[in-house]
């Protein structure tokens, strides 16, 4: 039976995904009183690790380390909390044909490149350099809110405009030339700039695979040249650019997370889904779990894709007319295929066999830049690429703890396939199917892979939409272009994490910076709540 919490709290809120347990533990830090529902058994979100075939864990959704937000780790002590993070030994390789490949890491990529290009060679650590200069522009932007241009009168414009002011003082220090490439990154293809600096196919592709993954896009669409750059702005261990592995997988980091909010004064409760928001008077003041529980709240804070906030939460006539037409239109869709597989043993690649550091590496499977178009193309055309493009992560070769001895585990990330397959067919009925071909892709350049599996887990992008709440199976909660970018993320007058209603907030990733467990949109609207 229905019934109200005779408690209320001061922030309720929907979702303990990274963002959500990062908002609680910096308000639980301030004093304040934190509930952090979340509607499956287990904290995380995507960010989670679970067992997947007897004996095997792995980060099921999520999968690798380098967007997280040093300050975030340092201001909640993830590390005090049990977080270890250790670095790839090599970042990636990349199998080009049966006896080419491509590695790249810290010392070694320019003469990899060199085998393929000296002019690429040559060129490779001045691209780089510029490439840094934009991440250090990403990384300041990302623990401030936005400009949040586009509503209210001269007063409620002063804030934003002294932010732009700040904003343009910031890029006012890179000269000219640089403003002019940073203002193109925005705006252009992966391919058009890459093209301006290399010649070789293998290094394009390098870099080119940044610019769509987790978006379903070619790398010759405009804007995919800031989805590269969005994916360059990490770091691990204090290594710009590095990738690593949170030991015990990624539910490593949103335990650590838990486990700080927690130790701040959050209350956090698993299996307790929200049905909706409650409204009074125009403003959010509470939820209503799935059980019927009535939890009032003096903010109610949304670590949800605004699109499942905003038409699934909330009463059409209790949201404004701009932000229903808003999320009408609000892009969403990665076109990923997630697997998780159990191994008897490692792969050998045909281009490089036998064990070695290369298999601590993302393995990026798509040759070229043609390679990843044609899989898009192919996908939008028929559902899914018959030669799609595969990332493969062996994380037990830097973890034993995720599989038993002698054994291993492996996360493939797939694209491109269609959010929703055409001729009204669907997904459940083509699953397995579709996973059939991603393990005979990887078995393609390492023969036996197949024979080797031992269990997998499959996720077409509705089960990710299902299970993880990630609509058209989205890991960045609404794609990274222009328009849905900065000041317009999520929408125009909601950039400050502040949304349609009073008393309501948003703190995932559908705000500003965007998707990848960075932790900085749940950082940054605790301070929006705060700062109210």
């Amino acid at each position: 039976m229905a019934h109200a919490s005779a408690r209320t709290w001061d922030a309720v809120i929907i979702g303990a995904g990274h963002n959500g347990l990062v908002c609680g533990a910096y308000l639980a830090r301030a004093g304040r009183r934190v509930l952090i529902l979340e509607r499956r058994a287990t904290v995380g979100g995507a960010a989670v690790t679970e067992t997947f075939h007897p004996g095997f864990r792995n980060s099921v959704a999520s999968y690798t380390v380098s967007l997280l937000q040093p300050q975030v780790i340092a201001d909640l002590d993830l590390a005090g909390h049990g977080l270890r993070v250790v670095p790839r030994r090599i970042n990636n390789f990349l199998p080009l044909s049966e006896n080419r490949y491509l590695l790249a890491g810290q010392g070694r990529t320019v003469a990899e490149v060199a085998r393929f290009s000296a002019r690429d060679a040559e060129r490779l650590p001045l691209y780089e350099q510029r490439l840094e200069v934009f991440a250090d522009v990403l990384r300041a932007l990302a623990l401030q809110p936005p400009p949040n241009v586009g509503e209210g009168g001269w007063l409620h414009a002063l804030p934003a405009l002294w932010q732009a002011g700040k904003l343009g003082r910031q890029l006012y220090a890179l000269s000219p030339a640089l403003r002019q490439e940073l203002l193109d990154l925005f705006t252009i293809s992966a391919a058009e700039y890459l093209d301006r600096w290399f010649e070789s196919e293998p290094i394009k592709a390098l870099f080119g695979f940044d610019g769509i993954v987790g978006n379903y896009a070619s790398p010759y669409a405009p804007g995919t040249a800031y989805v590269l750059l969005h994916h360059a702005f990490g770091q691990s261990n204090g290594v710009k650019g590095a990738w690593g592995h949170a030991l015990g997988g990624m539910g490593a980091i949103t335990q650590a997370m838990a486990a700080a909010a927690t130790a701040a004064g959050a209350t956090v409760r698993t299996e307790a889904g929200v049905r909706r928001v409650l409204v009074e008077h125009g403003r959010a003041v509470g939820v209503e779990t799935l059980a019927g529980e009535r939890i009032a709240a003096r903010s109610v804070v949304a670590n949800v894709n605004p699109k499942l906030l905003y038409e699934h939460l909330l009463a059409p006539d209790e949201v404004p007319e701009a932000t229903r037409e808003r999320m009408a239109h609000w892009r969403c869709g990665s076109g990923t295929f997630r697997m998780n597989v159990a191994l008897s043993r490692l792969p050998s690649f045909t281009c490089l066999p036998g064990p070695g550091d290369h298999l601590t590496a993302g393995i990026i499977i798509a040759p070229s830049l043609d390679y990843m178009d044609r899989a898009w193309q192919d996908a939008r055309a028929h559902g899914w690429s018959r030669e799609p493009v595969v990332e493969l992560l062996i994380p037990s070769t830097l973890d034993p703890s995720l599989a038993p001895p002698g054994q291993h585990v492996a996360s493939l990330f797939c694209q491109h396939v269609a959010p929703q397959l055409p001729g009204g067919r669907h997904w459940d009925d083509h699953r397995e199917e579709v996973a059939d071909l991603m393990i005979a892709t990887v078995e393609r350049h390492a023969p036996g892979f197949a024979a080797s599996v031992l269990g997998r887990q499959s996720m077409s992008p509705l089960d990710l939409e299902r299970t993880f709440g990630l609509i058209g199976g989205d890991i960045f909660h609404g794609a990274l272009s222009l328009n849905q970018l900065f000041s317009a993320r999520p929408m125009l007058g909601q950039a400050d994490y502040r949304g349609a209603l009073p008393g309501l907030y948003l703190c995932g990733a559908g705000t500003h910076p965007g998707g990848g467990v960075t932790g900085a949109p749940g950082h940054n609207a605790a301070r929006a709540i705060l700062a109210d």
